[in-house]
């Protein structure tokens, strides 16, 4: 009995003694992502969807490019030029493309619905997480004051009659779509400081 006492004493001591550890740790909050991670998850969700409907609908053809004029272009966007990116206008730039991107998703929904392809379902939760993105976009620009930027003009290929010219459309519009969601994220992660120092 009496070993019980003093190992039980010895315990309370412990724990007492523990006491300003366990109150100092305790008050930390959990991190809250900030809209910059929030954007930056978004995007690479989108590129894995992209990834996933690009596989699932594999193409043993050659596809013949330049079929969107309208697309923005993604040639002239290097990793170099991520350090050196400016907030505001990135951010307008993106938006811009991404409400571009839309309208080609968009059609090719229409198409693709209309030719009863199996990739529509992905096709629908796809354009749901870009307007998504668009929406959280658009809250982070009216945070920063960037301008809104008019979108170019989509200029869609003429009405496809075949099923295999919806594949090649699709094929090309998620190729491209990959390569700017693979930049975006990146500059969403290398605009995060830039952000955060602006709010």
């Amino acid at each position: 009995m009496m070993l019980l006492d003093s190992s039980s004493s010895l315990l309370l001591s412990l724990l007492l003694a523990q006491l300003p550890v366990f109150t100092s740790a305790s008050p930390v909050p959990p991190r809250r992502p900030s809209d910059m991670d929030k954007l930056s998850n978004q995007t690479k969700n989108l590129m894995k969807l992209t990834q996933e409907l690009l596989r699932e609908h594999a193409f043993d053809s050659d596809v013949e490019p330049h079929r969107f004029r309208s697309l923005p272009e993604m040639s002239n966007r290097s990793a170099n030029d991520l350090q050196n990116l400016e907030l505001k206008p990135t951010l307008s730039q993106l938006h811009a493309d991404l409400k571009l991107y839309e309208h080609h998703f968009e059609w090719l929904n229409k198409v693709s619905k209309k030719h009863h392809h199996p990739a529509v379902p992905k096709l629908v939760e796809m354009i749901r997480e870009m307007k998504s993105l668009i929406t959280l976009l658009h809250r982070q620009m009216l945070r920063v004051e960037a301008p809104r930027l008019t979108p170019a003009t989509p200029s869609l290929p003429p009405h496809l009659p075949y099923q295999f010219d919806v594949l090649q459309s699709s094929h090309e519009l998620l190729q491209h779509f990959k390569l700017f969601c693979d930049w975006a994220y990146r500059a969403f992660v290398s605009l995060k400081p830039k952000a955060t120092a602006v709010q």
